[in-house]
């Protein structure tokens, strides 16, 4: 271990990063899960979903200025200021956009999910699950190939959401006559796959944090 990792290892840290981390992530699972009812339920049920999505979101927004407002108060933090406002910034992107593809669902009233967007919010989620499970480890990185592992699962995961987004987009160009309509999906096609791009981002930064307390 390098001498200024040491020096970080021994000094005293404020636990409740860790704590915010595991609530941020938690907090956006919980609403991944709401999302995935959205291709098995009714209009008025996903009206509600959609709400329970935004109470989420404000909830991961406080969980954000609660983190940014102990950044600021604390002196020695468990990894480097700017890794935790990184990782902050990028767990709360990704709630953002998943709020937002549920927010349009609702507003452009589609009426069906269809398979290629199930599939897609079924991949966002898995990948918030991978996530999710890799800010639990934050505490200790003394074994880090399991986070390695799951990592690695996230990039995948990215990798599928591009070839669903990408295939969709094209049948959607290709056998929807009406304009607006294609116009309504897109956008909330691009809005999941962007969430799943967001994920990769919360993954690189925990690879970040990683690599310097190796």
């Amino acid at each position: 271990m390098k001498l200024d990792n040491l020096i970080q290892t021994l000094l005293p840290h404020d636990e409740k990063f860790y704590t915010y981390f595991e609530q941020a992530a938690q907090t956006l699972y919980d609403a991944s899960l709401l999302l995935k009812k959205f291709s098995s339920v009714s209009a008025e049920e996903r009206q509600i979903l959609s709400q329970q999505i935004t109470e989420h979101e404000h909830r991961a927004d406080t969980i954000a200025h609660n983190i940014f407002a102990e950044l600021s108060a604390t002196f020695v933090t468990p990894f480097d200021r700017e890794d935790i406002h990184l990782l902050t910034s990028a767990l709360d992107d990704i709630m953002d956009y998943l709020d937002g593809s549920a927010h349009r669902f609702i507003l452009y009233k589609i009426k069906e999910c269809p398979p290629a967007m199930a599939q897609l919010i079924e991949t966002l989620h898995l990948s918030i699950a991978e996530l999710s499970k890799g800010v639990t480890m934050l505490r200790d990185f003394r074994n880090p190939i399991p986070l390695q592992n799951i990592l690695h699962k996230v990039n995948e995961y990215e990798n599928q959401a591009d070839r669903i987004f990408e295939e969709a987009v094209a049948d959607l160009f290709e056998n929807e006559t009406n304009a607006i309509q294609v116009i309504k999906m897109k956008e909330i096609y691009v809005s999941l796959e962007t969430a799943t791009d967001k994920c990769e981002d919360a993954a690189n930064v925990l690879e970040t944090i990683l690599i310097k307390h190796s």
